[in-house]
């Protein structure tokens, strides 16, 4: 699809009224092209980033308006690290204003957050900055703002089997006991649905060490926009796209329900 077909559905997608649709539960958003964003314009990529974040702020509104549960943003991987210096201080920087400046009002609108990804080796101001917003967001019964920092699909799975390992080796758990979902308790979403739906910008199509185990049953919607473009059409036209698809979970007739939950 052309970027210019993509935004002519997005834009029609606000007024298409074809009846109710199913809404996923839990959506996932990797938010790429940020710098190609900047580079197209003539911009500094940090200029990119911070329009980067203007749009996730219409992300969150919008799911909330749409209706969805637990929203998974990609917001840095263990991989940024070995970007420029100067990058991810800037990158850091955002975070600390995204949660001093949006915090009060994710609160004010019911939204719990919650940070995966590893926490050991974090500055401990950073460290001390996702605590708060879990702290003082987690009595919220709305929205779960899932933010993935300093996250790694592989590392996950890694640091899961050696915890399941460890279990087997204290005499908790027995090699019997070690199936799919003795692994799904032991990641960081053990407590949080699989995504029905996962999107990703720019037009790239993988899923770059994003949940690896718990896109088994996912469905994707590539968009060719980059991310600072995207806002509530594009993320509409992404949901009439999923609604339209069969999710058969490998069944013969598709089903609607969750395929962890059951719901």
């Amino acid at each position: 699809m052309a970027e210019s077909d993509f935004l002519a559905l997005s834009g029609s997608a606000k007024e298409a009224d074809s009846g109710p649709r199913p809404v996923p539960r839990h959506v996932a958003l990797i938010m790429d092209g940020n710098g190609r964003w900047a580079a197209k314009r003539g911009l500094p990529r940090f200029e990119g980033h911070r329009r980067g974040v203007e749009a996730l702020r219409r992300a969150v509104r919008a799911a909330i308006g749409i209706g969805i549960q637990y929203l998974t943003v990609y917001s840095f991987s263990v991989e940024n690290w070995s970007r420029p210096r100067e990058e991810v201080q800037g990158l850091m920087g955002l975070l600390h204003r995204f949660i001093r400046n949006d915090l009060a009002e994710l609160n004010a609108n019911n939204v719990r957050v919650r940070v995966i990804g590893a926490r050991a080796g974090l500055d401990a101001d950073v460290a001390a900055l996702l605590r708060e917003a879990e702290q003082v967001t987690e009595g919220n019964s709305g929205l779960t703002l899932v933010v993935a920092f300093n996250y790694g699909a592989r590392q996950e799975i890694a640091a899961a089997a050696r915890a399941i390992a460890e279990a087997v080796a204290a005499g908790r758990l027995s090699l019997n006991d070690i199936d799919t979902d003795a692994i799904s308790a032991h990641l960081h979403t053990a407590d949080i649905p699989d995504p029905d739906l996962i999107i990703r910008t720019s037009g790239e199509q993988r899923l770059s060490n994003f949940l690896l185990w718990q896109a088994a049953y996912a469905e994707f919607v590539f968009l060719p926009i980059n991310w600072p473009d995207f806002d509530e059409g594009a993320f509409k036209a992404a949901i009439e796209d999923y609604a339209h698809r069969d999710r058969r979970f490998g069944r013969v007739e598709p089903v609607a329900c969750n395929a962890k939950t059951g719901s």
